[in-house]
């Protein structure tokens, strides 16, 4: 049962790395310090956006309208390390 929790530890930390990455991108593309119009930038936009949006969808619908802000991936981030802290909280029950 240890496998699983390492596990699952494991997959919170590729997605709080793949959430940060899209931020930092985000701030890239929007400061036009990189530009879309690149296939290679393009292509991992498209993938991040892709993988991401199941997760921010929803939290978008909830918010209110912030004009240009978007507190999803914050708000992801959060849910993560919540999740993360409630899985090593809970670490006996995986013994």
């Amino acid at each position: 049962m240890t496998s699983i929790f390492q596990i699952a530890l494991l997959i919170l930390d590729i997605a709080k790395w793949f959430v940060l990455a899209h931020i930092i991108m985000s701030w890239l593309i929007q400061f036009q310090v990189l530009n879309t119009r690149q296939s290679f930038v393009a292509s991992v936009w498209n993938g991040l956006n892709r993988m991401l949006e199941p997760a921010y969808g929803p939290i978008r619908r909830m918010l209110p309208n912030l004009g240009g802000v978007d507190l999803a991936p914050l708000l992801v981030l959060v849910a993560i390390y919540a999740f993360r802290i409630v899985l090593i909280n809970n670490i006996g029950l995986f013994y």
